[in-house]
Parts: structure tokens; C-alpha cells; sequence
């Protein structure tokens, strides 16, 4: 059974790196170069949202979440690239270009993030608590010498 139409709509998660409007173009170039079987291909793309990349952090923060995090985990920080597409912090980033950001959750182990049992591991969110007060801690110190 052939169908008149069809309706496709794609979801893409870019690089902080890449301009979502460029992407938009080369996924129209790519998409209507060559329908197959005489189809026709109309794009219309949605709104798009740049990503966000992270600055390197300064010495007294990495210092800092070394220290806090081998104090409340038992080992140093891990950094991952993820959570870039948050709209917000780009928007934050923008208009505090020299601000130093941590971007934490509390899901811990087994939590599956954004599934239909995600839950809160609260031993986690305790020992990120943790972290976060030292950090604050921390930057208060350097503010404001004792």
C-alpha cells in the first residue's frame, strides 16, 4: 500500500560548537538532493538553539572541586560533555561571559535519567550538596580573605 504522504519530524542534539541554522541547511541539502522513487521532500525546519561550551574552568574552581569532591566521594571530579543544549546556560553564558559555571544533577547510580522510573539517588544529592557548599565555601575564602 503506497500512502499519499508522509510526515517525518527529526530531532537532532548538535555539538555546543555547531551553528543550528548551517546544520538546518546541510540536513535540506542532504534530505531533497535525491528522493528516491519520485518522492517529493519539503523541509521545513523548526527553531533551532546553539548549544553551550562550557569555558575551561579557572585554577581556584578546579582546585576546589578536586578537593570537595575527593572529600564527600572518595574521588576526584568527573567531567563529561553533556547537557550542552540547555538553553539556559547559553543564555547564561552570554551574558556573563567570565562567570565559572558547575552544572551537577543527583541522579547517581541506576537512575535512569529521563525514563519512566527516573528517580533521585539521595545518597548523591547528599554528597553533591557537599561539594557545592565547599565550592561556595571556597569562593567566599578568595572574596573575602580572613
Amino acid at each position: 500500500m503506497l500512502l499519499p504522504s508522509t510526515v517525518a519530524k527529526l530531532s537532532l542534539r548538535l555539538p555546543p560548537t555547531l551553528d543550528p541554522e548551517k546544520v538546518g541547511d546541510s540536513v535540506r541539502r542532504l534530505l531533497e538532493k535525491d528522493p528516491p522513487y519520485g518522492a517529493r521532500i519539503d523541509y521545513e525546519p523548526g527553531p533551532g538553539a546553539a548549544g553551550w561550551n562550557a569555558p575551561a574552568l579557572s585554577p581556584w574552581l578546579e582546585r576546589s572541586l578536586q578537593h570537595a569532591s575527593e572529600a564527600a566521594f572518595g574521588a576526584p571530579p568527573a567531567y563529561m560533555g553533556e547537557g550542552g543544549s540547555i538553553p539556559f546556560m547559553a543564555m547564561l553564558g552570554e551574558k556573563f561571559p567570565q562567570a565559572q559555571f558547575v552544572v551537577t544533577g543527583v541522579l547517581g547510580p541506576h537512575s535512569d535519567a529521563h525514563g519512566p522510573n527516573e528517580f533521585l539517588h539521595i545518597p548523591t544529592g547528599k554528597r553533591i550538596s557537599v561539594v557545592i557548599a565547599q565550592v561556595l565555601a571556597d569562593h567566599h575564602a578568595r572574596l573575602v580573605p580572613s
